[in-house]
Order: structure tokens, then C-alpha cells, then sequence
């Protein structure tokens, strides 16, 4: 693996065979026993009397069909609980304001919410999150994959159950690289240059569509390059190191990208379903984005690529594997909820093999429990499954409440200078202040 400075929150374990990718913030190998009350030692919960009525928050996930798939299942293996779901916003920044709203305000409800795995420091610093592991026995997280607990663990409690985790990848047109006798790109600039070669000759429309808007999106692409170029958002101390020179790298060479039409002008627009659908419609022919898009690229209704697409893991400027932000989803529970024992029997099947198989299976997405994703079935499902054991991961800087604002001032600034507003330099330039005003002079981890 190449060298990279990284701040302690930034560090990342791999995980074995099923175990996929890490949760963000932490390099340790095996997964922490969590501080746990002497009740929640010796009580075994008895989730098949939890009864009532609770109320799940979630976003789309992109297939619309998961949700309510995995909802219909619980609700047969414990028909005494009812579901409601309470769709949430698919952006990540609007989707945790509205649950900070509402749980800040004292809502009992949504009992259970799906969150973003860069939360927990932010909703347990604000008392948005139950500690679970105060409510669950110890052996109970024994099911993850190795890292994902700590992962979801601040200043010694374990605030969210691990749901599926996600990572970036690099998808293509195999059937137009094909055509034109290219190989499948291992730089940047080898994308870079076979995508002129595609538009050049009347493949394709646009040769690498991505996420550039101003929201977490952002983030996690910005720091894939950042990564790969040697840079760091912050250091060990918590301070900022965006104003580098490894940053100006990278962020040149992704306002290049628009600047020389391989990118459209409206790429500082795009979030994922923007640039999926671009892919999917043959209109683009490399495309960055999560696990999700290989099975959205195969599926008729949505793409037109059925066949045409391939998978493999993210460029890099030197060749070989670059970096792959983390990304993935936890259930956490209202510390409000007036349905605790429901909410933990939810939780336990959501997290079981027979829910984390629905995800796998049916859903492509990378399961959390240990043994699904070490599972044949499962391995042979989706090429992506194939390819994290060749993969460098890097996680973002999250083990701090100050994330929010970190992530924020770097996504506002990298998205003024892909638009051109303001020149890439500046632009690191701008963040470096505004996280300095984000994590004080005492630091920020």
C-alpha cells in the first residue's frame, strides 16, 4: 500500500475475506469489546415477545424496492412489530438535519433511523443516538466485521449498529474500450486521455461523470485523489493540512477534467443519481460511484448499458489501486423512542444473516455481518464483492463532533473551484481558514 500521512481519525483497517471494508476512523485490527452496563451483560433479551408499532427513518438507498423488502420479512418473522417508514432525504446533509430537528426537539419518533457512518461522533456528542451497547449484551457485536464496531464507537460507547457498508469504485464501457482497442485505465491520466480518444472518435457523449456538487459527495471524491496525491484533510493533532500542495494536486487535475470537456459543465452539479443516470443512459464512458451502481447498471428498467458495463477499483496517478473513500449506512435508535424492545428486536434482524442475505443477494450492497459476506453465495453475486481485497480504503476525518463544519468548508470550496468561481488555490485556501475556525486552536479530535 503507498504512503499516505493520515490523522488518527483518518486511519483505516481492511477487512478479511467477508469482511469487506472497515468502518471510518480507526487502523485497529479487531473489534473492541464495548463498554457495556452489568444489565446488558447478563440479561438475554427475549425479541420474540417485543411488540407495537415503530417508526423506521431511511432514504431511498437508491433501489426503491429494499426498504420495503426488508420491512415485509421482519414484519412475517415477528408479526406482533408493525414498520412505518418514514422516507428521508437522499441527500446525506439534508437527511441529518431534519433527524437532528427532530430528535433535538424531543420527538419520540422516528424510533429507528438509518444514518450515515460518519455520525456517530456528531449524534452522540448531541445526545441524537441511545448507546447500544448499554441495551444489547456484548455478544451481539460479535456478528461484525472486523473494524465496523469501532467504527460506531465514541469515547467508549458503540452509538450504531453497522447496516451495509459501501465504497467508491471505477465503472466503464467495455464494449467501447473494446471497439477503440484501449485497456482498461489504471491512472488518471490514462482515463483521462482514453476518454478524449472515446469522445474524439464519437463513442460517447462524455468521457467521466463523478460527484461534484456542493454536498458530503464531494467529500468523499475530493479525498480519494487527495489521498492517492499524499495529502491529509487534517493531522494527528486535528489540525487542518488541506492548504498542501498535495491537495492543489489533485484538485487541478479534477477541475481539469471539466475544463477539457471530458467531465460535463454541469459536473459541479452532480450527486450520485445525477451521474448514474447519465452512465446508465450510454452517455458517459467511465462513471465514479458506490457499490450500488453495478446492479442499477444491469437492471433493464433503469439502464440502457445492460452487458456493456465493467468494474474495477479506482485509478490512481502513479497506476495501480488508488484510494477508496468508506461510506455505508448504521441503524441507530432515538434515545426518545417509547419502543425500546422493538427497536432492538428490528435491530437484531436487520443485522442477522437472513437480512444482511436480502442486501447481499438481492440488493448488491455489502453486508455488514461477518458470516454473510464470507458466504459463496454472496461472494459470487456482484464482481465489486470481488475486488475489496485488492482495494485501498481511506476514511474521512469523522471521529470528532466538528465533522460537520470540516466536511462542509471543504466541500463549499473544492465545488467554487470546480465551477470556476474561484481558483483551486484559493480554494484550499478558504477551507484551511474555516476549519481552522471549526476545530480552534486546541484542536479538533
Amino acid at each position: 500500500m503507498k504512503k499516505l500521512q493520515k490523522s488518527a481519525a483518518m486511519a483505516v483497517a481492511m477487512l478479511s475475506v467477508g469482511g469487506l471494508i472497515a468502518g471510518c476512523g480507526t487502523n485497529q485490527a479487531t473489534t473492541p469489546t464495548p463498554t457495556t452496563t452489568s444489565s446488558s451483560q447478563t440479561h438475554t433479551i427475549n425479541f420474540a415477545n417485543a411488540s407495537g408499532t415503530i417508526v423506521w427513518a431511511a432514504p431511498p438507498i437508491t433501489h426503491t424496492g429494499l426498504r420495503n423488502a426488508l420491512i415485509a420479512a421482519f414484519e412475517k418473522k415477528y408479526p406482533k412489530i408493525k414498520v412505518q417508514l418514514q422516507s428521508q432525504s437522499n441527500n446525506t446533509d439534508t437527511n441529518r438535519a431534519s433527524l437532528s430537528t427532530a430528535i433535538g426537539g424531543g420527538s419520540s419518533t422516528p424510533d429507528v433511523y438509518m444514518g450515515d457512518v460518519i455520525w456517530p461522533a456528531q449524534f452522540a456528542h448531541a445526545q441524537l443516538a441511545l448507546p447500544l451497547n448499554t441495551v444489547l449484551p456484548a455478544s451481539f457485536w460479535s456478528r461484525f466485521s472486523k473494524g465496523l464496531v469501532q467504527g460506531a464507537t465514541y469515547k467508549g460507547n458503540v452509538y450504531a449498529a453497522p447496516f451495509f457498508a459501501d465504497s467508491g469504485f471505477l465503472y466503464y464501457r467495455k464494449d467501447l474500450l473494446e471497439k477503440a482497442h484501449l485497456p482498461v485505465p489504471t491512472t488518471w491520466a490514462q482515463l483521462k486521455q482514453e476518454a478524449q480518444e472515446l469522445q474524439k472518435k464519437g463513442l460517447v457523449q462524455y468521457g467521466f461523470v463523478w460527484q461534484g456538487a456542493s454536498y458530503e459527495g464531494l467529500t468523499c471524491d475530493f479525498q480519494e485523489y487527495l489521498a492517492d496525491a499524499g495529502g491529509s484533510v487534517l493531522n494527528a493533532q486535528g489540525q487542518p493540512t488541506i492548504d498542501s500542495p498535495q491537495a492543489l494536486k489533485a484538485l487541478d487535475f479534477m477541475r481539469s477534467l471539466i475544463t477539457s470537456g471530458v467531465s460535463p459543465t454541469a459536473e459541479d452539479t452532480f450527486q450520485e443519481s445525477e451521474s448514474m443516470n447519465v452512465f446508465d443512459q450510454g452517455k458517459a464512458a467511465f462513471l465514479r460511484n458506490w457499490t450500488y451502481a453495478w446492479a442499477n447498471s444491469q437492471n433493464p428498467s433503469d439502464s440502457q448499458v445492460v452487458g456493456k458495463v465493467g468494474v474495477t477499483v479506482l485509478p490512481s496517478f502513479n497506476g495501480g489501486a488508488g484510494y477508496s473513500t468508506i461510506g455505508g449506512w448504521d441503524l441507530y435508535v432515538n434515545p426518545h423512542s417509547k419502543n425500546l424492545p422493538a427497536d432492538l428486536a428490528f435491530i437484531n434482524w436487520m443485522t442477522g444473516k437472513q437480512a444482511q442475505t436480502i442486501l447481499a443477494v438481492q440488493f448488491t450492497e455489502l453486508p455488514t455481518n461477518a458470516a454473510v459476506a464470507s458466504s459463496p453465495e454472496v461472494q459470487n453475486v456482484s464482481p465489486v464483492f470481488k475486488l475489496v481485497n485488492k482495494m485501498h480504503f481511506i476514511s474521512r476525518p469523522d471521529q470528532t463532533p466538528n465533522y460537520p463544519q470540516i466536511s462542509q468548508a471543504l466541500y463549499t470550496n473544492v465545488n467554487a473551484a470546480l465551477s470556476g468561481t474561484i481558483s483551486p488555490k484559493k480554494a484550499l485556501k478558504n477551507a484551511q481558514q474555516q476549519m481552522q475556525q471549526a476545530v480552534g486552536s486546541g484542536g479538533g479530535l
